[in-house]
C-alpha cells in the first residue's frame, strides 16, 4: 500500500486529488496538510511513502517546505501545481534543486476535458516516485563510475577518458532524451559545461503539458547555458541549447535545420525521443553523439542503437545514477550504448569533447 500526504491550501484541491487516489486499491491517504508546517509535522510523526505538494502556500511556501523535509526526513516529493503564469512555474522547478522529483500539473475538476489525462499522469506519478526509498543519496552525491569492464573509473584513469573522447571525435551535433528523473540529471549535465559550449544540443525531456517553457527557463538560470525552444527550420547553433516544444516532434534535418512535425506519437509520446534520435541517425549519421537518460519505458533505444550503427558515438546514464533505468536499460539490452557513464562521467566526456576540437581548430589555424 502506498501511503500518500497531500499538501495544499486549497480545499478544492485537496477533495479532487483525495477523489482521484481513493478510486486506486494500492493507496492509500494518511494525512492532508494546508500549509507547510502542518506537512513538515505529518511527515515527521506518520513517514508517508510520498507527497504530493502545492508550490503557492500561506506561510512556508512548497519550495521551502520541500527543502525542509529533505533536510530532516528525506521522502519523495513532486510538486503537483495549478499555477499558469510562467513565473511561477519557473519557481516550481527550483523546488527540484532541493530535492522534488518531478512537476506535474494539478488535475482540473471532473467536468473538465482534460481531467482524465491529467489524473492518470497524477496516479501514474504518485505510484513510479514512490519506489524511491533514498531520494538524498540518489540526487545529491555523484557518481563516478562507468560500466566498461575496461574502464571502471575515468575519473582516475585519464586513458579511458580519452579512449572516449577520441571515439567521439568526429561529433559535431549532441541529441539528449530524458524522462523521468531527466530534469534534475539534465540541469547537472548543464552547469557542469562551458556557456557556450561549441556543439549544439537537442533535447526531448517528456513533460506535462505547458511546463516546457518554465523548465527551460529554470535551466537557462541555473546552469548558465543558452537554452531556445525552437522554431520550424531554425538552424542549429552552436554555443545553443534546444528544448522540444510540446506537443511536436523534433528532428534535425542534414543541413543542421529544426524540422518540427505534427506526425502521431511513438509510444503515447509527443515529442519522443525516438523520433529525434532517428532523425539525427540519418541525416546526421556519424557525426552524432546521441545521450540516452534516465526515464520509464523505452522510448529512444532502438534508435540510439541507428546512431551507433551509423558510426555515431552512444551513451547511456548508468544504472546506478538513474532514477528510472528503463530506457537506458532498454538500450543496455541491445547493446545500443558504446558507453555506460554517470552524470558527472558525461560531464568529462563533453568537456573533454570540446577541448580536443578548440586544440584541433587551433592546429589548423596555425598551418
Amino acid at each position: 500500500m502506498i501511503r500518500v500526504l497531500l499538501v495544499d491550501d486549497s480545499e478544492v484541491s485537496l477533495m479532487i486529488l483525495r477523489n482521484i487516489l481513493e478510486k486506486e486499491p494500492d493507496m492509500e491517504i494518511i494525512g492532508y496538510a494546508h500549509n507547510g508546517d502542518e506537512a513538515i509535522s505529518i511527515t515527521s510523526k506518520m513517514k508517508p511513502d510520498i507527497i504530493s505538494m502545492d508550490i503557492n502556500m500561506p506561510g512556508l511556501d512548497g519550495f521551502s517546505t520541500t527543502r525542509k523535509i529533505m533536510e530532516s526526513n528525506p521522502v519523495p516529493i513532486i510538486i503537483v501545481s495549478g499555477i499558469d503564469d510562467l513565473e511561477s512555474i519557473q519557481a516550481s522547478f527550483r523546488a527540484i534543486e532541493v530535492g522534488a522529483l518531478a512537476v506535474l500539473r494539478k488535475p482540473p475538476g471532473i467536468q473538465d476535458s482534460g481531467y482524465k489525462l491529467s489524473s492518470s499522469e497524477f496516479v501514474s506519478a504518485i505510484r513510479t516516485y514512490s519506489e524511491v526509498r533514498v531520494v538524498q543519496r540518489r540526487y545529491f552525491a555523484q557518481k563516478n563510475q562507468i560500466s566498461d569492464d575496461k574502464c571502471r573509473n575515468i575519473a582516475s584513469d585519464k586513458s579511458c577518458l580519452n579512449d572516449i573522447i577520441y571515439a567521439c571525435r568526429n561529433v559535431n551535433l549532441i541529441v539528449i532524451g530524458a524522462s523521468t528523473g531527466g530534469p534534475h540529471t539534465i540541469q547537472q549535465i548543464l552547469s557542469g559545461l562551458s556557456h557556450n559550449y561549441p556543439i549544439p544540443l537537442i533535447i526531448v525531456q517528456h513533460m506535462s503539458p505547458g511546463f516546457i517553457e518554465g523548465f527551460s527557463n529554470w535551466i537557462r538560470d541555473t546552469t548558465g547555458t543558452n537554452t531556445r525552444i525552437p522554431d520550424n527550420n531554425e538552424i542549429l547553433q552552436p554555443g545553443l541549447v534546444y528544448i522540444a516544444p510540446d506537443g511536436k516532434h523534433t528532428g534535425v534535418s542534414v543541413d543542421l535545420r529544426i524540422e518540427l512535425s505534427d506526425s502521431p506519437p511513438e509510444l503515447n509520446l509527443r515529442p519522443s525521443v525516438s523520433y529525434l534520435f532517428r532523425s539525427a541517425a540519418k541525416n546526421y549519421g556519424n557525426n552524432t553523439l546521441g545521450i540516452l537518460l534516465s526515464g520509464m519505458g523505452s522510448d529512444g533505444a532502438r534508435e540510439l542503437l541507428q546512431i551507433k550503427q551509423k558510426g555515431g558515438c552512444t551513451i547511456i546514464q548508468d544504472k546506478e545514477s538513474s532514477f528510472i533505468y528503463g530506457m537506458p536499460g532498454s538500450a543496455e539490452k541491445i547493446n545500443a550504448g558504446m558507453f555506460s557513464l554517470s552524470p558527472h562521467d558525461i560531464i568529462r566526456v563533453l568537456n573533454g569533447l570540446m577541448e580536443m576540437k578548440e586544440e584541433m581548430k587551433n592546429s589548423n589555424d596555425q598551418r
